[in-house]
């Protein structure tokens, strides 16, 4: 009996299994691997269906032969965890990788091998792969919209900015680090909101604020390393100073009424778009609606039974209804219920529409976080005299958010996919855009570029988003 057992793995004989397992995975790649790129088929010889079924059978047989626990290589270790446990995991991983190998002569030769760049027209597109000058002519539109091509500086230098004053943290001292979550929860956002919206809007309204945002930026910048002891002071002369130095000494009002300083041109937010939209829509309804998901959380777990109904009220509100639907109520309905002098611009409405409809999400994302974590934590940080806003402060919501991080990661990743829906309200993001330049007469029939681009930008910035949640985890992972 022992003789028929002649194909379990041994570790007496491990290198002859290893050996004969791996030549044989490899021999029936190799014939997938010839089949599809060159074709040609070394088995043909043989009966079609042996031949057919030939590669996944060798496959199998190879897989089985270097199933062995604790082999000592790390390598071959780790296939067996992973996708060599048992038989069927076998045959389901030599299914994907055949599958796999299969489908990439077709991908690339359209991809890459058959693909147009050159040109400027769509006369150049006339093999059967992909036509790349679509996106080339089309580059502009897609990341900045209908945006004035001379005006797009405006939008590229906002973007730098903030993303510069959004790395401040990593350079402040460890004794201002302490200020990070103000800034960060309150300064930042505001100053980011006004940058954005007057300096790429423009016109005359943009000398009304640019002296003050200026003036902020510039003492927020530096004081975070100004020594605590000049710190009041500092706050209180830099942006005073700041703001008049720039208001009266370098851009009087007399410059702008001679015509030596012009006002930056006008553009309405219905002209905004592409990725830049994207990127706008989504920043700002991250950082809006994760501070009211927070206090949404804590109100629905409240002893004071008017806090705790309200939030409940607003959470189930808001994760009742479609996210289409409420992009389609904040631009149409609300408007009307708005006195006849009042306007909301419409990306506003928007963006305070779906941050509102995620923080209902993050509410319930962080109220698990608070339901994990033992009444233990609460009792010892009340046996130490904290009050309510200190407990949560220090001692649970670290704790809580800590544990929900994947959570909260992947809240945010469905916010930036959702942005696409923007388009039912008139506004064209990068997908908004695509469906614009589609139904082009001069480019029809070029949809598929279109939306393999727009997948990949989207895979990029979700992928690098899941890699930072992921960091994040393993920087604040403790043992429990």
């Amino acid at each position: 009996m022992n003789k028929l057992n002649f194909l379990q793995p041994d570790k007496n004989n491990f290198y002859t299994y290893l050996y004969t397992g791996v030549i044989l995975v490899a021999l029936s790649i190799f014939i997938v691997f010839l089949n599809s790129f060159f074709n040609k088929d070394i088995v043909s010889f043989l009966p079609r269906p042996i031949s057919f079924f030939l590669p996944l059978i060798l496959g199998f047989i190879g897989l089985h032969l270097i199933r062995i626990d604790y082999s000592g290589l790390r390598f071959l270790d780790s296939i067996n965890k992973n996708i060599n446990t048992n038989n069927f995991n076998a045959l389901l991983s030599l299914l994907i990788v055949f599958v796999v190998i299969k489908s990439l002569p077709p991908f690339l030769s359209w991809f890459i091998l058959d693909a147009n760049i050159a040109g400027d027209s769509k006369d150049v597109c006339t093999g059967s792969g992909a036509c790349w000058t679509y996106i080339k002519i089309w580059f502009n539109r897609f990341m900045y919209g209908m945006y004035p091509n001379p005006e797009q500086w405006r939008i590229n230098l906002s973007f730098i900015a903030l993303a510069f004053l959004g790395t401040i943290g990593f350079f402040a001292t460890e004794k201002f680090k302490k200020y990070l979550t103000l800034y960060y929860v309150v300064v930042y956002p505001l100053i980011a909101f006004f940058f954005i919206f007057f300096f790429i809007s423009g016109g005359p309204i943009f000398f009304d604020f640019s002296y003050g945002i200026i003036a902020a930026v510039i003492s927020v910048t530096i004081g975070f390393f100004i020594p605590s002891k000049f710190k009041m002071y500092y706050f209180i002369i830099v942006p005073i100073t700041t703001y008049i130095l720039l208001k009266y000494v370098f851009f009087y009002e007399e410059l702008i009424e001679l015509g030596k300083l012009e006002a930056l041109e006008w553009v309405e937010t219905g002209a905004w778009g592409g990725l830049s939209l994207t990127f706008i829509v989504s920043f700002f309804c991250l950082i809006f609606c994760f501070p009211i998901g927070l206090f949404l959380s804590l109100g629905r777990r409240s002893d004071f039974p008017i806090i705790k109904y309200i939030s409940i009220g607003m959470i189930e509100f808001w994760r009742g209804v479609p996210l289409i639907t409420v992009l389609f109520m904040s631009s149409v309905m609300f408007p009307m219920f708005l006195p006849e002098d009042m306007f909301i611009d419409k990306l506003v409405r928007v963006i305070i529409a779906i941050s509102l409809f995620e923080a209902a999400y993050v509410a319930e994302v962080i109220r698990g976080g608070l339901q994990a974590l033992p009444r233990g934590q609460y009792d010892a940080a009340k046996s130490l005299g904290m009050g309510y806003w200190k407990m949560h402060i220090l001692v649970i919501l670290p704790q809580a958010l800590k544990l929900v991080i994947p959570g909260i990661a992947n809240t945010f990743l469905a916010l930036v996919k959702d942005t696409p829906l923007i388009f039912v309200v008139g506004l064209l993001e990068i997908v908004g855009m695509l469906n614009l330049a589609k139904t082009n007469p001069e480019w029809l029939g070029f949809a598929m570029e279109g939306y393999v681009f727009a997948s990949a930008l989207f895979f990029i910035i979700c992928y690098a988003m899941s890699k930072y949640s992921y960091n994040l985890e393993q920087k604040y992972k403790t043992e429990r």
